[in-house]
């Protein structure tokens, strides 16, 4: 039996590592057709954004840090570029590599919470809204800068209380009734908001209130949210194309030049995810946040408004997960998912 097993899920990691290498070849045709003769000046012009993605996209797909959790900060303090210009990047190219990522998960057959997925979206998509039509329009651009990190932080404290507590853990979702619909749904407005500002968000705080309220595993968890954030990208970078028009040349050339390896990195880093511990994806987790957390000290300029504002943002995000941590309700979870 164990051996008809194995022999099943290699024929179907053949299956799926076939259909991504289909996929990434027809993408590559398209984008050579689509920038010829420039293709080759294309890459070498922004190669500090292909560098970024090749990583970002890899613990984008292998993580529930969405690869804008990885191109914003960069985008934003190493190489300077403009917040609205890096979010409306993080979006488009989030709409390409978790896209290529979520395929290769349901091929794989993964564990996914798909009814989190409906209820998070319902509450994702008019946040994403609310974010980038009107609070974006009202804060400052190191504001937002240090927002992302609050927001980072506490969830960094969040996934060191899950595993500093030991508790049992569910591969399935709770059945969900009219309270627990509406919690996910706030949690994917709150997530979709932040998506707005930043281009990240919405895996982020959805996989916390997945592992840390209704305690389901983060070997579930992790490719649910990159699905919803593959849901939330498209739907905003829509939203940047045709309403708001901040596709801009800049940052169409920005993303021409990263579609090449999200295509790949973000589909490896789903097969690299579904092999992994998960003390070890919570420690890549933790070492990225803390590398954030020290860049903002060091390059963000720390005004009063600044200051508070980020550390009310820190502080309730952090009592929201505290709270979930500490709960003490017991799920009835249920077997399909």
């Amino acid at each position: 039996m164990n051996t008809d097993i194995s022999y099943a899920n290699q024929n179907l990691y053949q299956k799926t590592l076939a259909i991504n290498v289909i996929l990434a070849l027809l993408v590559w045709i398209a984008w050579w057709l689509y920038t010829q003769p420039d293709s080759k000046a294309v890459l070498l012009q922004n190669w500090p954004i292909t560098l970024t993605m090749t990583v970002g996209s890899f613990i984008a797909g292998a993580t529930s840090e969405g690869g804008g959790a990885i191109a914003f900060p960069v985008f934003t303090k190493a190489l300077h570029i403009d917040p609205q210009n890096a979010k409306v990047f993080s979006l488009a190219i989030q709409s390409i590599g978790m896209t290529a990522a979520s395929l290769t998960i349901i091929v794989l057959r993964i564990n996914v919470a798909w009814r989190f997925i409906l209820w998070a979206s319902l509450g994702g998509l008019p946040g994403l809204c609310v974010g980038s039509l009107v609070i974006a329009q009202l804060v400052s651009a190191a504001l937002v800068k240090m927002l992302f990190t609050a927001m980072i932080v506490s969830f960094a404290l969040a996934l060191l209380l899950l595993n500093t507590q030991k508790r049992h853990y569910s591969q399935y979702l709770p059945k969900l009734y009219g309270t627990e619909k509406g919690i996910i749904v706030f949690s994917g407005f709150i997530g979709g908001t932040m998506t707005g500002l930043v281009g990240s968000g919405i895996d982020i705080i959805c996989f916390s209130v997945m592992v840390l309220l209704f305690r389901l595993t983060e070997k579930v968890s992790t490719p649910t949210s990159v699905i919803l954030m593959a849901i939330n990208a498209i739907a905003g970078f829509m939203l940047h194309y045709f309403v708001t028009d901040s596709f801009n040349s800049t940052v169409k050339m920005y993303w021409l030049a990263a579609i090449p390896v999200v295509v790949i990195g973000a589909p490896l880093g789903v097969y690299l995810c579904n092999r992994m511990r998960n003390e070890h994806i919570v420690s890549i987790l933790l070492f990225l946040i803390a590398i954030e957390l020290l860049s903002s000290l060091l390059l963000i300029p720390l005004t009063m408004n600044i200051a508070i504002s980020s550390l009310a943002v820190f502080l309730l995000f952090s009592f929201a997960y505290y709270q979930m941590s500490r709960s003490k309700k017991v799920w009835r979870h249920e077997t399909d998912g």
